[in-house]
């Protein structure tokens, strides 16, 4: 795992020869068709900038600052679920990369480490996010652990009310929990580095799983197919009431829902599709950020990921008028690629 990473593609290609295939469509597919998939990444692809010249810029700061967090780069890592299917401890390694690079890691619900292990390793540069579980009582407790492990930001996920149809996960049989079968155990066997590094890893960690779950006093277990339709505008105020800090919605595309959700009291909105990996139909986060923002004004912090594969779509992500952008896939293709070292690549490119 030596190879230096220039482009997220190359990370792509890398992790798509080295992971399981039923573990790299897991992370690289989208729903339906992915028409969605492809789009998103194409909307920046049809923005351009316009060069401007003679303005002196030897002194360059990429620094930013985001719901009270003094950050190192305008950018952060998206909340995303069982990243350690991309390499062993991969939450810790991104973990330690937030905290080296001081950016905001989000992390899942259905993480493969503890939130609060996660969060100390990041040095406190992790926002939590929530999904509306319909166990009412395992979502109470998990706002309590964020809040008593020192999170200040608490992201709730509003795009994923049921379960999506992923063609290559019905394909593969991935799901959660999995199911094992000739073809998954063959998968296993064609990609015998991955298979080992992972079975060497789970001899003392135990095997990957949302530990966020299997830690919850509550007795449940993560279900991807799991409904969280519960998430409504009365679940919203609610949440609001209870949890005392900075409370971002993420999965807003919607200017109706924007201006409903900035009502409601949250302090900015996260404007995602989900990575294309929900409703195939919507159309690409990128041009959703405009309306979005002349529908909020310019006052409240806006957040978007979906299809940014470089620096340069950062750029134009808040030139669109985002405040920040995250980063999912690209960083679990660096991951899958080279792990740590393949992380730290990509995040260097983007800088």
């Amino acid at each position: 795992m030596a190879s230096t990473l220039y482009t997220v593609e190359h990370a792509r290609r890398l992790a798509r020869s080295r992971l399981p295939r039923m573990m790299f469509d897991y992370i690289d597919g989208g729903s339906g068709d992915e028409r969605l998939y492809a789009e998103n990444t194409r909307a920046f692809e049809k923005i351009e900038l316009m060069p401007r010249v003679l303005t002196n810029v030897a002194d360059r700061d990429l620094s930013s600052h985001i719901l009270g967090m003094e950050t190192g780069l305008p950018f952060g890592i998206a909340p995303m679920g069982m990243c350690a299917i991309s390499t062993p401890g991969a939450d810790s390694i991104m973990a330690r990369e937030a905290a080296k690079r001081r950016i905001p890691l989000g992390v899942s619900t259905a993480a493969s480490a503890t939130l609060e292990s996660i969060i100390e390793q990041a040095d406190g540069y992790a926002w939590f996010q929530l999904y509306a579980d319909p166990a009412v009582e395992f979502v109470d407790e998990l706002v309590g652990r964020a809040e008593a492990s020192g999170y200040r930001v608490l992201v709730l996920t509003v795009d994923v009310p049921i379960s999506s149809f992923r063609i290559r996960d019905l394909q593969s049989g991935f799901g959660f929990p999995m199911k094992w079968g000739p073809r998954q155990l063959f998968d296993l066997a064609c990609h015998p580095r991955w298979s080992l590094a992972t079975l060497a890893h789970s001899l003392s960690h135990g095997m990957p799983q949302p530990m966020n779950y299997a830690t919850s006093s509550q007795g449940i277990s993560f279900v991807r197919g799991s409904s969280r339709a519960r998430a409504d505008w009365d679940f919203l105020h609610r949440l609001r009431d209870r949890w005392p800090h900075k409370l971002v919605v993420k999965g807003v595309q919607a200017p109706e829902d924007a201006v409903r959700i900035k009502a409601a009291g949250a302090d900015a909105l996260y404007v995602s599709n989900h990575g294309a990996r929900q409703m195939n139909a919507a159309p690409p986060a990128m041009t959703s950020i405009a309306p979005v923002r002349a529908a909020i004004g310019n006052e409240m912090p806006l957040i978007v990921d979906g299809g940014v594969r470089s620096g340069e779509h950062v750029i134009k992500a808040i030139a669109s008028g985002a405040d920040f952008v995250m980063i999912g896939r690209s960083a679990m293709f660096g991951l899958g690629a080279a792990g740590a070292a393949g992380l730290a690549d990509i995040l260097d490119s983007f800088a």
